[in-house]
């Protein structure tokens, strides 16, 4: 995708191919409709990128004394190699905008795939065609107000806490300096309110534009015009509240501010203005000066913003959502009038010349907005199929490895040492001939230890890189919590090792992305997933005999997952995903390998109320896979059953202790019940720890692996639109 971005110590402005952000638990992916310039706000920042380094450190004092403070601390050299890394980089620009929901993550129930929503946050609502934004910094557009106006939500949330923390009532008279963009929503959000306002801006179009949209009267402050208009309707006495939405280094705004203010008025700095205060004037008024911090409450609190953690309405009653929710109403019921400030739409692809124009004063503008390529239309967003992207397979990469010396043992390290490495992997491991258990690594050293004292392992530490480092080492287990898999799996493959890692392979297409990445850097693809029940032995045997199929198949799974219990980290959605993103590769694995192919579509449904899903995946010949993932079904009743139905023959699994397959004619039944049910872990073990051997292929092809986490991760997806999603291979 195509992202502005500039390089601060160049100065140097671009449209920068990124990366597509993954969708993370917590909020929501946006594929952007408009964008707005902060004519203020960006210009001042593109204006320093291209000043010299002296008039960089003249406009940032507060950075200058960092880089102090960093001398002292860590000497010139190191802060000269940090400031000039930072520098020498590029860095986003943009703030506000209105797309349409393209992915919802876990955790959002607010809105789906193919709302519209106005976007808030310097890191989240950039100039970008896509963006991740969490939760508590979008907000849903109502269905009468067109994207590009919604566009302004984070600029007029802005406005108006500038104007709530003014605390202006009915019938007061108020004086808004600089009549930019931020100063004509003050404005009209005062008018709205009930406040009479005059203006102040040297720009007479400005001051007309003011006055057009219900300001009593603007003119120049250095004019007498202002401070007469402000006698006239103030009866003498000066304005209750002033506003200070200019910027630069003047220090003519607040000597302004004293002057024309009434006794023990309020004045409010939502601008970025100098403020040389002058104490007698400020002082024999008492004037109240206060500051407006960006969009309301929440603004830089991670645990507002990022995780999403609302602030009670009862104590705090206008957060930054409120705020912007606030004023996209506003703006839908005619309250507040947008259009009139855009003075320029400018195609996305042109953002850099844009900016250009802006900078060397050749366009004068209010306000300047980006439209996209695939902007929804004026009247909703368009409804469309979402498609996700199969990746591909990274080409160069080994399929297989070395041959190992005769006799040699493969030496295995696992990280994580939970309940399910320590019950179903490790004692299979164990006992296996030409194995060596070398090292285990944990976050505990404890549990570390119990592993070693129980299983043999050779070694135990709480060093990761350590065992990664070990030239000794031919294979790593990633038996982790979920969220870590797919970056302990990525560092692994950096370091050459073979790598078994426990479902699921990724939470995210950014984290199958990373994964992948790491396979064409290393050209090391030794990866298997822990997919384990395609080497069921009674699955094997039950396949077999159904034999190979002609036309297409309809295949069921019933999965009874039960529920979980109260404090079980499978609950932490936020961090580890939903229980189907963790668990349900499994099932979309068993049902591809059965029906010898990978799916080409995902369809999801599920009840309110509960964790139940019903998920539909279609595959090229026509077949089509249900699983029924459900967690109100009764205890007693097995976890497992499949049927499998194509050419007259119908193959069942009875929760891997019984197999059966009907052919029309006679009926074959598993001659034997398994003690315990072999989901074919011990048969999938064998398969890696010999492909580690003898460098033979990996038990499951890459591909199938990729395709299969695709589809899983494409569940979320289709819940949130309400539509099949098309699983399109990479190109």
């Amino acid at each position: 995708m195509k992202q502005v971005v500039q390089n601060y110590k160049s100065g140097e402005l671009a449209l920068l191919d990124v990366p597509v952000p993954g969708c993370k638990p917590g909020g929501v992916l946006v594929r952007t409709a408009y964008s707005l310039i902060s004519t203020g706000t960006e210009l001042m920042k593109v204006s320093e990128a291209g000043m010299s380094m002296l008039g960089k450190a003249r406009s940032r004092p507060d950075q200058v004394a960092k880089v102090v403070q960093s001398v002292a601390t860590n000497g010139v050299p190191a802060t000269y190699r940090k400031v000039m890394g930072k520098l020498d980089s590029y860095t986003p620009l943009g703030y506000s905008l209105c797309g349409v929901v393209e992915q919802v993550g876990d955790g959002i129930d607010d809105v789906k795939a193919g709302d519209l929503v106005a976007c808030a946050g310097n890191e989240h609502a950039l100039h970008a065609e896509l963006n991740w934004v969490p939760k508590n910094l979008y907000a849903p557009v109502p269905d009468s107000l067109a994207p590009r106006h919604a566009a302004f939500g984070t600029v007029g949330s802005i406005a108006l806490q500038g104007v709530r923390q003014g605390e202006s009532r009915l019938g007061e008279v108020a004086l808004v300096v600089g009549l930019g963009l931020i100063g004509q929503l003050v404005a009209q959000l005062l008018t709205a309110s009930g406040v009479r306002v005059v203006g102040a801006d040297p720009d007479p179009a400005r001051c007309e534009l003011a006055e057009r949209l219900g300001a009593a009267a603007c003119g120049d402050p250095a004019s007498p015009a202002v401070e007469s208009a402000v006698a006239e309707l103030t009866n003498g006495h000066g304005v209750d509240q002033v506003y200070l939405a200019a910027g630069g280094g003047s220090n003519q705004p607040v000597e302004l501010a004293a002057r024309l203010c009434r006794d023990r008025g309020r004045v409010v700095d939502i601008g970025k203005c100098r403020l040389d205060l002058p104490w007698n004037a400020y002082y024999e008024k008492e004037l109240d000066v206060r500051f407006s911090r960006s969009y309301g409450p929440g603004r830089y609190d991670p645990a507002y913003e990022i995780e999403g953690r609302d602030y009670p309405i009862g104590y705090v009653r206008w957060t930054e959502r409120r705020n912007l929710a606030c004023f996209l109403d506003l703006v839908a019921r005619g309250r507040v009038d947008v259009e009139p400030l855009i003075t320029r739409t400018a195609d996305f692809d042109d953002a850099v010349e844009t900016y250009r124009r802006l900078k060397d004063g050749d366009l004068k503008a209010v306000a300047v907005l980006f439209r996209y390529p695939e902007q929804v239309a004026e009247d909703g967003p368009s409804a469309h199929a979402p498609v996700m992207s199969v990746p591909a397979v990274p080409g160069g990469a080994r399929s297989s490895a070395p041959v190992r010396a005769a006799r040699t043992p493969v030496r295995l390290a696992f990280v994580g040492a939970g309940n399910y490495a320590t019950s179903m992997l490790l004692p299979h491991l164990a006992q296996r001939d030409g194995v060596e258990l070398s090292t285990v690594v944990t976050t505990t050293a404890l549990s570390a230890a119990n592993a070693q004292r129980k299983f043999g392992f050779r070694e135990a530490t709480t060093d990761l890189d350590a065992v990664l480092g070990d030239a000794s080492v031919d294979a790593v287990f990633v038996v982790t919590r979920h969220s870590s898999h797919a970056e302990l799996t990525r560092k692994a493959l950096l370091a050459g090792k073979a790598v078994f890692v426990e479902k699921p392979l990724a939470l995210t297409q950014e984290e199958l992305a990373g994964v992948l990445d790491a396979v064409e850097e290393s050209g090391n693809d030794r990866l298997q997933v822990g997919f384990n029940r395609r080497f069921a032995p009674l699955l094997q045997e039950a396949g077999k005999r159904f034999g190979t199929r002609t036309g297409p198949a309809s295949l069921r799974y019933l999965v009874n997952a039960g529920r979980l219990d109260h404090g079980s980290w499978y609950l932490q959605q936020g961090t580890e995903g939903s229980r189907f993103a963790g668990e349900g590769g499994h099932f979309v694995d068993t049902a591809s390998w059965l029906l010898g192919a990978d799916p080409v579509s995902v369809y999801a449904l599920a009840p309110s109320g509960n964790e139940d899903l019903q998920v539909v995946l279609g595959y090229p010949d026509g077949s089509t896979a249900t699983i029924s993932y459900v967690t109100t079904g009764a205890a007693g009743f097995p976890k497992e059953t499949l049927d499998l139905v194509a050419d007259g023959k119908v193959l069942r699994l009875d929760d891997f202790v019984r197999s059966s397959v009907y052919d029309g004619r006679k009926r074959w039944v598993s001659s034997r019940l398994p003690k315990a049910r072999d989901k074919g872990q011990s048969a999938e073990l064998a398969a890696f720890v010999r492909a580690v051997r003898t460098g033979e292929p990996m038990p499951v092809p890459l591909r199938s692996l990729v395709a299969t986490t695709t589809a899983t991760l494409a569940v979320r997806a289709a819940l949130a639109g309400g539509a099949p999603v098309t699983l399109a291979e990479a190109r």
